[in-house]
């Protein structure tokens, strides 16, 4: 019957080594990188700033835009009243009129003169000039002419199409975009080192999560062990009651021991699985997930590897935290120069090509029409009840302020250096100590073993060389793991855990 659940559980062995997942913690780092939310989100940012820096690149461009426009009026434009319009358009009747009027009196005039009007009878070109101008019709050419004038004086805008392309082209503005540019391209940056900070962040806790499952899991196994030798040390305690020579005394306390490790071990259990889950959550996997951490069962805790020594300038220059303020308080010099150019000239080139119908080229004309025009602008900012004056002063103030906390925040760089070299250091040699003091508990523990299976030495004797064992195990895994985060919070304090 062994036998077949032997060979049965050796048949699903391949399949529950499959459904349980395999991690390292390079797996683990980037599986939290590729799922965490704050990071996409920083990334984003990234893009956003990018898009920024796009904007104010383009004001070193001409601005080109074309705008149409339509408009409906349901009176046209008389310059002239409808009195003096009736006199425009009737002007040469009335003219006609007086003209016909004056030459009657200047017969009657010379008719009435005997002397004149005998010489005006003899002669023949007084009475062909006479008669020419009697004759003559002026009032349909003025009438005519008074018409064109009235009509011209008519402005048709019943229906008026407007269209103008223009181009403008910033010379000088006072250093302004020049300013917008470098802020742009720092902002930028400051987004990449946010994101630089983040992606620290999500690392360190990665590693802790890590580590204190491989920590809970040895601690797990060890106690498994403490239990199988209590367990062990239960059924011989048995034996020697049984043969009167050791007490019910001595069978309770070992089992009390043994109750002590079940107890443990139930605890390391419920621990492990609920730092299992934990690391699910962050890496995103499902909580029930099987998982399974490369650096879990193994005798010995892996020791970090060895750190080159860095200068604080060096550290600083790799820290993100350092770097954007060194970036913020430089966007904020540069914010001084922006509020600056505001009280200098601005000045551009402008160019248009305006199009109307009606349009005034060579008269109105209800027709198409354009024309072409180009100039320079320049604003003068003379008096605005120093409001530029209070925004330079505030941003020299904004600007002096970053570079205290640059300063503050260099001085806490030092600090958390030097506090984590210590640690370490003291982790390291506490690591060493750890695993000689295990060596003496091991064969304390196989020298007390055997003595007691010889009845040399007591049951209590026996168990406080497994307490000293298992008291010895314990230090030495958390000595590894101490090592382990000291390794971790001293590479983040160095800036030197970069992006994968």
């Amino acid at each position: 019957m062994k036998r077949r659940v032997l060979i049965t559980v050796a048949a699903l062995l391949p399949f529950l080594l499959q459904a349980q997942q395999r991690l390292t913690l390079e797996d683990c780092r980037q599986m939290a990188i590729d799922g965490n939310r704050e990071l996409n989100q920083s990334a984003i940012e990234i893009q956003m700033a990018t898009y920024d820096r796009g904007i104010a690149r383009a004001n070193y461009f001409p601005q080109i835009s074309a705008k149409a426009a339509y408009l409906y009026n349901n009176h046209d434009i008389n310059l002239i009243g409808d009195e003096a319009s009736q006199l425009l358009q009737n002007g040469g009747t009335l003219i006609q009129g007086q003209l016909t009027g004056k030459m009657n009196e200047l017969t009657q005039a010379i008719m009435s003169n005997p002397a004149a009007a005998q010489e005006f009878m003899a002669s023949p070109m007084w009475q062909t000039m006479f008669g020419a101008l009697s004759n003559m019709d002026v009032s349909g050419a003025i009438n005519y002419i008074g018409s064109q004038i009235d009509e011209a004086l008519h402005l048709d805008i019943h229906n008026v199409y407007m269209g103008v392309f223009s181009v403008t082209q910033p010379l000088f503005a006072g250093g302004k975009i020049i300013a917008a540019n470098k802020i742009a391209a720092l902002a930028e940056q400051l987004a990449k080192d946010k994101y630089d900070t983040k992606y620290q962040q999500v690392i360190v806790g990665i590693d802790q999560s890590y580590w204190q499952i491989v920590a809970i899991a040895a601690k797990k196994e060890l106690a498994e062990s403490y239990m199988g030798l209590l367990n062990k040390m239960v059924s011989d305690v048995n034996a020697l009651v049984a043969e009167g020579v050791a007490t019910e005394s001595d069978l309770l306390s070992v089992k009390v021991k043994a109750n002590e490790a079940a107890g443990m071990l139930l605890k390391a259990t419920n621990g492990l699985a609920l730092a299992k889950m934990l690391l699910c959550k962050e890496i995103g996997l499902p909580l029930d997930s099987e998982i399974m951490l490369a650096d879990e069962g193994g005798e010995k805790v892996p020791v970090p590897e060895f750190m080159e020594v860095k200068t604080m300038d060096e550290i600083w220059e790799d820290r993100p935290e350092i770097k954007s303020l060194d970036i913020a308080a430089e966007i904020y010099a540069n914010k001084v120069k922006v509020v600056r150019a505001d009280m200098l000239p601005t000045i551009a080139a402008t160019a248009n090509y305006l199009v109307s119908n009606p349009n005034v080229n060579g008269g109105f004309r209800n027709e198409f029409g354009g024309r072409f025009s180009a100039g320079v602008m320049m604003n003068v900012p003379i008096f605005h009840g120093f409001e530029a004056a209070y925004k330079t002063r505030k941003a020299k103030a904004e600007a002096q302020l970053y570079r205290s906390k640059l300063e503050d925040a260099k001085e806490m760089v030092c600090l958390e250096v030097s506090k984590y070299t210590n640690e370490r250091s003291e982790a390291l040699e506490s690591l060493l100590m750890a695993e000689s003091n295990l060596e003496s508990a091991e064969e304390n523990l196989r020298t007390a073993t055997i003595g007691f299976e010889e009845g040399i030495v007591d049951a209590n004797t026996a168990m406080a060389a497994q307490t000293a064992w298992l008291k010895a195990h314990s230090e030495y895994i958390e000595s590894g793991i101490a090592l382990q985060m000291a390794s971790v919070n001293l590479q983040k304090a160095q800036g030197n855990i970069k992006e994968l």
